[in-house]
């Protein structure tokens, strides 16, 4: 393995240029990720630390050694929680040839296909977005499994995961980013490696990734502050606690609506629905800057306003103000997909019967929509039109439920949040529509 391990980095771009002529791997990768390129032999091996250490990169670099050799008798399998985040997040990468050099010619497969072919090896490629994601992995037979962002997949797909992997030699690579201490993968596994014979594990910091400038990690260091710091900057396992949007600066998020830029696309206008609590659509934008724009918001209070509404009145008003120009300059755009909260089975039927098009379900999982929305509002590449009244009245008040911490859980309270629940389903769902234009520094 040592020969194949100092042969194959030679393509990897380090700091800003890329390597095309044999170095050593010291030139071209860290200690630490040499080290896990060595020592991962164990049944699983995982990758936990800030974002951008360079622990995605060095995982895929291993993962290609190991479908080389990897055992027969059994499935190959790529993880995520979307079959598109695996595609963007490892796969991309992979077929990258100033990345992997010409062994991305030997990654054959269209993006978000359920197969790709690595090596003449055939991978499935998988969702795991709910505990219902098990059930995908049931009966297959694993040789070998690469899991991207462990932490968002449920722990019951985990454990199937696990139990699946009975040929010979079979092996897991997995990355994460840290999340609350008493997370599962934490608590049950990271934390008792020690007694786990066949598990191994690597802790990333900025540092461990000679690929980015001093510049670049002191930027990153600025964009996130309070719990986004400490778990994505300073790679922490901390509890949530305290306010959820803390880096929220008017300032900064809140842009005139008079002035937004011109849009590439209405990606689509996120729905949370009440009968005694308020109901809301907010309309989210991609701009020629490759920023998203909360653009506009509809907003209707029955305990404000003293008046409760029929599923066929909010749908009425609603769709008024769906075919009010949404832009301050005249243009064609429309929003591609209305997105409602899954919960709001009578509303979606309303709707249908009104011949809304387009319409699906939001996208509901709470902590990686808010995560989402957070780094996007740390980077700031999420700007708030001025508009949107519910959104920024709702975003400084957002907190963490302090009995669910004491718990070990992550849950927001649910006090105030009918905007920002609007405003997540839009983003999360619309995800795949805008990744590749939207830098998340992640």
């Amino acid at each position: 393995m040592s020969n194949a391990v100092m042969e194959r980095p030679k393509n990897l771009i380090t700091n800003d240029r890329v390597v095309g002529q044999p170095l050593k791997p010291a030139d071209v990768i860290s200690a630490k990720q040499l080290h896990f390129l060595r020592h991962s032999t164990t049944r699983v091996n995982v990758l936990e630390g800030s974002i951008r250490s360079g622990k995605t990169i060095i995982s895929l670099l291993r993962w290609i050694i190991f479908v080389a050799r990897a055992p027969l008798g059994g499935e190959l399998v790529m993880i995520g929680r979307t079959r598109d985040a695996v595609w963007r997040n490892c796969i991309g990468p992979l077929q990258n040839a100033a990345l992997f050099g010409k062994i991305a010619d030997q990654v054959i497969g269209n993006y978000g296909a359920p197969t790709v072919r690595i090596l003449g090896r055939v991978i499935h490629v998988l969702g795991a977005s709910d505990a219902k994601a098990e059930k995908v992995i049931r009966g297959m037979t694993v040789a070998g499994a690469y899991v991207d962002e462990i932490t968002v997949i449920p722990e019951e797909f985990f454990t199937q995961l696990l139990g699946r992997m009975s040929v010979p030699r079979a092996k897991l690579f997995g990355t994460s980013n840290p999340d609350s201490p008493s997370h599962w993968l934490k608590r049950k596994f990271l934390d008792r490696i020690a007694k786990l014979a066949d598990w191994s594990s690597w802790h990333f910091t900025l540092e461990d990734n000679p690929a980015l400038t001093e510049s670049y990690k002191t930027s990153i260091r600025q964009e996130f502050t309070g719990l986004w710091y400490r778990r994505f900057i300073l790679g922490e396992w901390v509890a949530a606690e305290g306010a959820i949007y803390d880096m929220w600066d008017p300032k900064q998020h809140i842009t005139p609506w008079d002035s937004l830029p011109p849009m590439q696309r209405l990606l689509g206008v996120g729905i949370d629905y009440g009968t005694t609590n308020a109901s809301t659509a907010l309309l989210l934008g991609l701009g020629d800057d490759n920023r998203l724009y909360m653009v506009d918001e509809w907003r209707y209070d029955a305990k404000q306003a003293q008046l409760r509404l029929t599923d066929a009145q909010i749908s009425q008003r609603m769709r008024d103000w769906m075919d009010q120009p949404h832009l301050p300059y005249v243009n064609s755009l429309k929003p591609e997909w209305t997105i409602v909260d899954p919960a709001a089975a009578s509303f979606k039927v309303q709707l249908a019967a009104d011949g809304v098009n387009n319409v699906i379900n939001a996208d509901n999982n709470v902590l990686y929509g808010i995560r989402t929305t957070a780094s996007l509002l740390s980077t700031g590449k999420l700007l708030i039109a001025d508009r949107c009244e519910g959104f920024i009245q709702e975003a400084p008040a957002y907190s963490w439920d302090d009995k669910a911490t004491a718990k070990g859980e992550d849950k927001p309270l649910k006090v105030g949040d009918h905007s920002l629940d609007g405003g997540r389903y839009v983003i999360t769902t619309t995800e795949s529509n805008w990744r590749d234009y939207v830098d998340l520094a992640a």
